[in-house]
This record gives structure tokens, C-alpha cells and sequence, in this order.
């Protein structure tokens, strides 16, 4: 199987390339920008498979089916958990988060496997994915919750929650004023409800208020800890593949 990753920041690049060599599938090339990746497309045989960053250094990774017909399978990687990614289902094989799950990772290749040796075309939609990426602040997103408090529901306003987070299976809101309060529905539901200017999920555990931040500070490993006004039941850290875009989301 012929394996390419196209992905603007090398660490990652190399990091899911190690992840698939775990899983004995050996990444042929690595490319970064839209200008290589068009480049390669034109001057070697496609792959099989395709581990395709959304937002490349130079654009968005669409931009270089406008120039190269490309006929192999996709699996699309990126971090804009917030927009509508049910658009990548179409005919892509799957999407991965970052930062990406060694469990996550397997799973989706063996999706992929139990396809073949169907053909996969490429029938996405580029056009309407970009409108959905660049213009997201023209979805309707959650303004409150409703939690259940004994036999009573209770309505919390979007405004009130410093973040969600996730413990023993549950997920939870954390309000301002220091309560928490069992959701029905999981953080991966959320990603489509939270106002991304807003909420950010710092890691695969916690969304955060931008609101709601009183400190930040240097952690190990190159990430960083969040202090939140109320919240103090659990760490709160910014995993080391998402401090950069998580600096450029404070901007």
C-alpha cells in the first residue's frame, strides 16, 4: 500500500508517520505545502491513500485538487473539530482529529482496508466545505443548556460556562459560578454546537471559554497550563500538538 501524509507542520508530520510505521504501514513521503503537494501529484504515481491536512502553510489542501486530478482514498486530518466535518464523509474514508489517537488511527485504517479493492473517487464538494470553513460564524451554534438538577431541569446560558470536560465516561459544564452539571451528550457532539471564536478544545478531554481565562503557563513538554476563573478540580493543559493553533485562536 502506497501512503503519503501532507501536513504543514513536520513535527506531526514525522509523529503520524511513526504512528503508522507502529502499525506496519510505511509512509512513502511527507509533503507540507499546496505548491509541493501539486508538484509531487504531477511528477509521480498517486498513492493509494491519502493523510490530508486541511490548513497548509500556503491554503487550504483543496486548493490542489483545482489543479491535479487526484483519484486516491483520503483520510483528512485537522483540527477544526468545531465546523461540520459530516462534509468529509461523503467519499473520503474517514477524518482524524489532532491531536490524533493511536486508537482513532487504527480505526480508520482498517475502515479503509475493509474497502478494497473497491475504487475510491474523489466527489467532494470543495466549494461548499470552504464555505463551511471560512465563514463558520454563519452557523447557528448553542446559546444554552438544559441539565437536569434532581427531578428539575435547569437552563444555563452559553455566557456562564467557563468549559465542558469529560470524566468517567460523562461529560460535563463547569459554570462561573463553580458548578458542574452532567450533559447528555458527549464532547464530540459538541464540537458542532460550541461558537469556535468562544470554546477551543485545548485537548481531547477539555473545551475552554476564552472568557473564562485568568492565566496561562508554560508546562512541560512544550504545552501549556490554563488557569480558569473558577475551575480548579483537574489540571488544565494545552496538549503540545494543539499550542499552536490554540496561540493563534487567542489572536
Amino acid at each position: 500500500m502506497k501512503v503519503i501524509i501532507i501536513e504543514d507542520e513536520k513535527p506531526s508530520a514525522r509523529r503520524l508517520q511513526r504512528m503508522l510505521d507502529a502499525i506496519d504501514i510505511k509512509t512513502e513521503t511527507l509533503l507540507h505545502s499546496v505548491e509541493e503537494a501539486i508538484h509531487w501529484f504531477n511528477n509521480n504515481q498517486h498513492p493509494d491513500l491519502i493523510f490530508l491536512d486541511i490548513q497548509l502553510s500556503d491554503g487550504l489542501s483543496f486548493e490542489i485538487f483545482d489543479e491535479v486530478e487526484v483519484k486516491s482514498a483520503i483520510i483528512f486530518t485537522t483540527a477544526y473539530d468545531e465546523y461540520a466535518l459530516q462534509a468529509f464523509k461523503l467519499n473520503s474514508i474517514d477524518y482524524l482529529l489532532k491531536p490524533i489517537d493511536d486508537e482513532d488511527l487504527e480505526t480508520a485504517v482498517a475502515k479503509y482496508k475493509t474497502r478494497l479493492p473497491e475504487k475510491t473517487n474523489i466527489a467532494l464538494d470543495f466549494d461548499d466545505i470552504k464555505k463551511l470553513l471560512v465563514n463558520p460564524i454563519e452557523r447557528e451554534y448553542k446559546k444554552r443548556f438544559s441539565v437536569k438538577v434532581g427531578q428539575h431541569l435547569k437552563l444555563v446560558n452559553i455566557d456562564d460556562i467557563e468549559c465542558f470536560y469529560s470524566e468517567n465516561k460523562g461529560t460535563y459544564l463547569y459554570t462561573s459560578e463553580g458548578r458542574n452539571y452532567l450533559l447528555d451528550t458527549s464532547l464530540e457532539a459538541l464540537e458542532k454546537e460550541l461558537e469556535p471564536q468562544t470554546f477551543f478544545r485545548i485537548n481531547r478531554k477539555f473545551f475552554v471559554n476564552i472568557n473564562a481565562i485568568k492565566d496561562m503557563v508554560s508546562y512541560t513538554n512544550s504545552r501549556l497550563q490554563i488557569k480558569l476563573n473558577n475551575y480548579n478540580e483537574d489540571e488544565v493543559i494545552v496538549a503540545r500538538e494543539r499550542v499552536k493553533d490554540f496561540k493563534n485562536w487567542l489572536e
